[in-house]
């Protein structure tokens, strides 16, 4: 038997009937942007997260560009995030004109390390993007209280955190703005790309409705009062996305079993397991091992029949794009973990039997 990954197709088998209701819900509306699916979504993913405001948008990349354009943050800014996230943070960060300046992360949770953070600030840095990695919160206390001492914003790059808590709160409610990403793969997936900024500042809110849509003026539509963007979450997307939330304990439940049967079978095998940190309950988008020999071990497990994925393979500062990130800090840490992190096949879909099949090929290894 093969293990996949992961299989999307299991999840829209499931909720075929959910899903074909959306479509026809909307359809029959008549309305396919800017009507009252997409306002009930950013209300009931608002009150999930136990925040003011969520503002859906195209992409969680736009979520964390319209962020940080909303606080007025653009060129000639820096603003600092970790150096082993996915390329689509560092996107969000220059897609808002501003430069992204990279900081090494905590050993133990691949998350951004607040010392690193501080010591890459300067005159011109203007926020901070923790990435909740993998499905656990950055250490948001010594960030939020970094961020408070030099007068920065903490915008959270919340794309793969759907369900995760810091301290009982989840993205969104601690940080100024918490960036989440609804891309298929995700915790909670739309059937394409969609994103959401989540806030308590109304004002903010405000400014990123307006940027979302061209910058239109609430007072005066189809008018230009700043310069914007197109970047809508449509009426499918948001019906389906709020269908799709009912579920999202459920889902997440799944995955913290599965997560939990993993450490426990896995406490003596050839690999480095995910840590738990204090105060953080984590949504395990991905779970996430460390092997000193990634080819040999990656091998290993496809030719007992489990598909893996590496998140991610290179540091930002090692990719083409980004190679004049580096050298304002050291990122060891992040170099080290980059070349060694492999994810193993983790979602609520997945059988018992599959995951007994991935411990025992991580054991045989």
């Amino acid at each position: 038997m093969r293990v996949p990954f992961l299989d999307l197709g299991r999840q829209a088998a499931a909720l075929r009937e959910e899903l074909e209701d959306a479509f026809a819900t909307v359809v029959a509306r008549g309305r396919f942007v800017g009507g009252p699916a997409l306002t009930n979504f950013e209300q009931t993913f608002a009150a999930y997260c136990a925040a003011r405001y969520a503002v859906g948008v195209n992409s969680g990349t736009d979520a964390i560009a319209l962020s940080l354009r909303a606080f007025g943050i653009g060129r000639g800014d820096e603003v600092i995030t970790a150096a082993n996230t996915c390329v689509a943070t560092v996107t969000g960060i220059c897609a808002a004109g501003a430069t992204p300046v990279l900081a090494d992360v905590d050993e133990g949770t691949l998350t951004l390390d607040p010392a690193s953070a501080e010591a890459a600030i300067t005159k011109r840095t203007r926020a901070l993007v923790p990435v909740h990695l993998y499905g656990q919160c950055a250490d948001l206390g010594p960030l939020l209280e970094l961020a408070r001492a030099h007068g920065l914003k903490l915008v959270e790059d919340a794309a793969q955190a759907h369900g995760a808590e810091y301290s009982g709160m989840r993205p969104g409610a601690l940080g100024d703005a918490a960036a989440y990403s609804f891309y298929p793969t995700k915790n909670l997936g739309a059937l394409g790309d969609a994103g959401a900024v989540v806030t308590s500042d109304a004002e903010l809110a405000a400014r990123v409705r307006m940027l979302r849509s061209h910058g239109e003026s609430p007072e005066m539509p189809g008018t230009a009062a700043t310069p914007g963007a197109n970047s809508r979450l449509d009426e499918v997307q948001a019906e389906v996305l709020v269908r799709k939330l009912a579920h999202l304990h459920d889902w997440n439940e799944r995955r913290r079993q599965i997560a939990a049967y993993y450490r426990e079978q896995l406490a003596d095998a050839p690999v480095t397991l995910p840590a738990e940190a204090p105060r953080r309950l984590h949504a395990w988008h991905l779970f996430v091992v460390l092997a000193d020999d990634r080819k040999r071990f990656r091998a290993g497990l496809r030719a007992r029949g489990v598909d893996t994925v590496v998140h991610y393979p290179l540091p930002i500062h090692h990719q083409a794009a980004y190679s004049h990130l580096g050298g304002r800090v050291p990122l060891a840490i992040a170099e080290r973990a980059c070349g060694r992190v492999v994810s193993l096949p983790l979602y609520p879909e997945l059988t018992d039997d599959e995951a007994e099949q991935v411990v025992d090929a991580v054991r045989a290894s």
